[in-house]
């Protein structure tokens, strides 16, 4: 008998957060035209990070506002600039002239998070173009990565979420256990960001769209954008999954040359139904600038996007807390009072001992006699399912699950008519 895998406490609470903020900045910021990897990193002095207005309580009240419940920043990107004044490798923020070198941007970044009340999540990326090609052995170079994570790990508190990027690192074998044993030992409760011993993985792409089938259960991870390799797991494992994606095209960090490329309203909008409507947490990169602040043009969609999402969930025509479905036709009936217009049903799971829910049919059934019709059809509920279709009127609609005959399986069910009140 296979045993279903069960999720921990903070990886179901790691799904309530939903929807959080990615900030990209560092030395790249001051260099704009850099990219990952092209052999250039040698240009980017110190010397050149100085932002005159560095706001990190801007960016968070910005994610805040917007209805994020997490964020995310790159303490060291692939360049191998430190974010803070690290002990363990002269290219960090200490050799810059911004406040006479004395600075320590990951400090102000979690003090803002901590004030307006978001998870903190630190970005660090094991590949490090700084100190690839010293000649070092595998084991200095991953005692050099160990050193710099329990800086961070050790000067700045509880740490909700360590956000590891592939990228690079194709090539490198990493201690991984004595590098876990650091990191759990340090932060105990923290949350895993796809690599080692995870505990929320990455859906595999960088455009905000999970596939149509995005269960729990996985039994492999996908490593990185520059490789098709998957990692095999030890055993099926219950992970979380998350999307990173960009506001803008082109790049993750700030540049004036892509300012008319910030996303639209509507497609903002559609990306969340493709992520958060599919269990999947939402994570939003916009790209602090060379003043240290969010561009005016992020800033405003983002907040114009928290707003809509508001408004769209705001008034639900009906709610129903732990429905239960009939135990053998594995069905909910729902009877309205009059016939009603609906054009979106959002879906919860307990998930607390697994998935059960493997696909799932809503059908109306006419005011006037006559036999139920198939109008939608899903696969995975997990965290939330949110079903969205051209509008339907009926007094009665039935979901019919597979779920394993578990009758007490559905957390919540919502009905909503939302007209498109977000197109500017």
């Amino acid at each position: 008998m296979i045993t279903k895998p069960i999720p921990t406490q903070k990886q179901l609470d790691f799904m309530e957060w939903e929807f959080g903020l990615f900030f990209h900045f560092g030395i790249r910021t001051f260099y704009p035209g850099h990219k990952d990897w092209d052999g250039n990193e040698a240009e980017m002095a110190p010397e050149g990070f100085n932002p005159p207005n560095l706001d990190c309580r801007q960016w968070i009240r910005t994610a805040k506002e917007a209805g994020a419940s997490y964020t995310v920043m790159t303490c060291k990107h692939h360049d191998g600039f430190a974010n803070w004044p690290s002990a363990y490798t002269s290219y960090n923020i200490s050799k810059a002239p911004w406040k006479d070198g004395k600075g320590d941007v990951v400090a102000d970044y979690v003090a803002a998070c901590r004030e307006y009340g978001l998870k903190v999540g630190l970005y660090f990326s094991p590949a490090d173009a700084n100190i690839i090609g010293r000649n070092l052995t595998a084991a200095e170079y991953d005692q050099n990565f160990i050193d710099q994570i329990s800086e961070l790990l050790t000067n700045y508190g509880k740490i909700d979420y360590l956000w590891f990027d592939g990228c690079g690192s194709e090539g490198h074998e990493y201690d991984q256990e004595r590098i876990i044993g650091v990191i759990r030992r340090l932060q105990p409760e923290i949350l895993i960001f796809n690599m080692w011993d995870p505990d929320t993985r990455w859906i595999g792409n960088e455009e905000g769209i999970a596939p149509i089938r995005s269960y729990n259960e996985v039994e492999d991870l996908d490593f990185s954008v520059r490789t098709d390799r998957k990692d095999a797991l030890d055993e099926r494992r219950f992970l979380p999954a998350e999307c990173g994606m960009r506001m803008r095209r082109d790049t993750w960090f700030a540049s004036e040359q892509d300012a008319d490329t910030v996303k639209t309203l509507d497609q903002l909008m559609g990306i969340y139904d493709y992520t958060v409507g599919r269990g999947i947490n939402l994570l939003l990169n916009i790209g602090p600038d060379a003043s240290g602040q969010l561009p005016p043009e992020d800033t405003k969609r983002v907040l114009e996007f928290g707003q809509a999402l508001r408004e769209r969930f705001a008034s639900p025509l009906l709610v129903l807390e732990n429905p239960v479905l009939d135990e053998e036709k594995e069905e909910l009936i729902i009877d309205l009072p009059k016939e009603t217009t609906l054009n979106c049903i959002v879906l919860s799971e307990h998930l607390e001992e697994g998935e059960a829910i493997r696909g799932f049919q809503i059908y109306s059934q006419p005011v006037t006699a006559g036999r139920r019709l198939l109008f939608y059809e899903g696969y995975q509920v997990g965290h939330k399912a949110i079903c969205t279709f051209p509008a339907v009127a009926s007094k009665r609609f039935i979901l019919v699950f597979d779920a394993g005959k578990e009758k007490d399986c559905l957390k919540e069910v919502k009905l909503f008519y939302t007209k498109n009140q977000y197109s500017f």
